[in-house]
């Protein structure tokens, strides 16, 4: 989603949950598009092209609703709010490009790039469950808050202005709690949607899982060396 325009800067800083304003030419950073009460309508990569020109980069099944939010809160800012199309290649170890920390290594994101890929789809999903990192429609929908998801950490700057959802955000992070975290477990088989056990009881669910690997939302008072059952199979936090 392309945002530019002489207003555009100022826009997006107060509609999104990192500080826009401390990127320079050229820089990115992770950011949320929130409700009012926090519930996440998207997650961003915001990138900088020039002073007046940002692209906000999601997935492409949120597009539209990036699309229609920002339109729909734009009132009198002078700024333009377009799609853009484009094929994003990630390249790890390279220097160029839009930095990308979802799978665990060093990489960045080329545009229009063509490059044969070199790793296979469950290779780059298996460094994606290892490194935490949440994905819509498996991790996060809108009933999850950004801190049970640990995007509290990346994703949001609580020194900034105000934001949708800021005012949640803040007061959850300052007074408040999360009862579940998404936690990475070894386990040999599960399938999402499988429920945890620990001690007779469900403390968590499967969100998605690999050979050997599982992102699961789970109970904070877990202990990290607790043995966990998933249907017949062992299961310990990673």
């Amino acid at each position: 989603m392309r945002v530019a325009g002489p207003d555009a800067e100022d826009y997006l800083q107060r509609m999104v949950s990192n500080d826009v304003e401390a990127l320079g030419v050229g820089d990115a950073c992770d950011a949320l598009l929130l409700t009012p009460k926090a519930r996440v309508i998207a997650t961003l990569r915001v990138w900088r092209r020039a002073n007046d020109d940002f692209l906000l980069l999601t997935e492409p099944e949120l597009g539209d609703a990036v699309l229609n939010e920002l339109r729909r809160m734009r009132f009198a800012a002078k700024c333009e709010v377009e799609p853009e199309e484009h094929l994003s290649t990630l390249v790890f170890g390279s220097d160029e490009g839009i930095p990308n920390h979802e799978y665990g290594e060093p990489a960045r994101e080329l545009l229009d790039a063509a490059l044969e890929p070199t790793v296979a789809s469950d290779e780059l999903e298996r460094m994606r469950i290892e490194a935490g990192t949440p994905r819509y429609g498996r991790e996060l929908d809108d009933r999850v808050l950004p801190a049970e998801a640990g995007l509290d950490e990346t994703h949001i700057s609580f020194t900034k202005g105000c934001y949708p959802g800021q005012e949640p955000i803040a007061r959850l992070h300052y007074r408040g709690h999360v009862n579940r975290r998404l936690r990475v477990l070894e386990v040999e088989s599960a399938r999402p949607g499988d429920e945890i056990e620990y001690d007779g009881k469900s403390v968590g669910r499967i969100t998605s899982a690999v050979p050997g690997l599982a992102l699961a939302y789970v109970r904070k008072e877990v202990p990290d060396d607790a043995e966990l059952s998933v249907g017949s199979a062992t299961a310990r936090l990673h």
